[in-house]
């Protein structure tokens, strides 16, 4: 919750605490009252018995009051809202080290199948672009609000082969987003750049222009043989959380095919969505007089306060 007149908080606090005091100071005459002129076992028997009512009372009265002041501070609530000017650039990692088959089938076909639950995850109307990488980067669908061209488009996805430019990927997807809206990179890959450009620079570059890039390491530490080579298959954690943290992203571990679907559904329902401020004041003012009408009307009919 935020406040845009966060000053008039002290106002409220002034308020609700003066009728509270009022409030209390009544409940004490009262029972004086009823001490001073009944007989001791009779005044019991109605104090007891009146406890619960009075609590009512003061809380409504009380309650009613703090919600209808803190409407003078205007408070607001954010709220997640599809971020209708959105656009979205995935780079998948298509080197040779992404058919390693640690994750079933192949680290490639995982990429692929958990792009697409992604692209199904995307709220519609936010753009979605795909750029492939290995050796180079290559854009294979430009942005497009048509959620169905981007998940045919990832069949256009090349085979596992080559070296790995992650830098040269995030140039590409840093051109597509050259546009105003809320903008994201996400980028599926075992993090191991051995290509191109500075991913780091251009990570930082891309937190510059407010665009995150939300990094998805796949893979795992097993051991396994990049097929057609003789060198392991790895994943660098470490580089991803750094691209991460220097655009303002974040970064997921996905070692299994269920993991990086998971991974990329998520990221798909988060990246589509954009947090507005939605003013409660009115809300806070009508409540609070409710309670305080309710208060007043259940004082009228048990008299705790008069």
């Amino acid at each position: 919750m935020s406040f845009a007149a966060p000053w008039m908080l002290l106002v409220a606090l002034a308020g609700t605490l003066a009728v509270l005091s009022l409030l209390r100071r009544a409940q004490s005459a009262t029972k004086h009252d009823v001490l001073t002129y009944s007989q001791l076992a009779f005044a019991k028997a109605v104090l007891a018995g009146s406890a619960w009512r009075e609590r009512v009372v003061m809380v409504l009265l009380v309650g009613g009051t703090a919600l209808a002041a803190l409407a003078l501070a205007r408070p607001a609530f954010s709220v997640p809202v599809v971020a209708h000017d959105g656009a979205v650039v995935i780079c998948i990692d298509t080197s040779g080290s992404m058919a390693s088959t640690d994750v079933d089938p192949t680290r490639a076909v995982a990429a692929l199948r958990a792009a697409d639950a992604f692209i199904r995850a995307v709220p519609s109307g936010v753009k979605i672009g795909i750029v492939a990488f290995s050796s180079f980067a290559g854009v294979v669908q430009p942005l497009t609000t048509d959620h169905a061209m981007a998940q045919a488009s990832l069949a256009q996805v090349p085979a596992p082969n080559g070296a790995t430019a992650i830098g040269d990927a995030l140039q590409d997807a840093r051109q597509m987003l050259a546009i105003p809206g809320h903008r994201a990179v996400i980028l599926v890959t075992d993090g191991e750049n051995n290509r191109g450009s500075d991913p780091l620079q251009v990570a930082q570059e891309l937190g510059a222009s407010h665009i995150p890039v939300f990094t998805v390491g796949i893979g795992t530490n097993s051991g396994v043989i990049i097929p057609g080579t003789n060198q392991t298959a790895g994943i660098d954690e470490q580089a991803l959380q750094s691209y991460a943290a220097a655009s303002g992203g974040a970064y997921a571990r996905a070692d299994s095919a269920g993991a990086l679907r998971q991974a990329l559904e998520n990221l798909g329902r988060m990246t589509g969505m954009t947090l507005q401020k939605r003013d409660v004041s009115l809300a806070c003012a009508l409540l609070g007089a409710f309670f305080i009408v309710a208060g007043a009307l259940a004082n009228q009919l048990w008299g705790k306060f008069s």
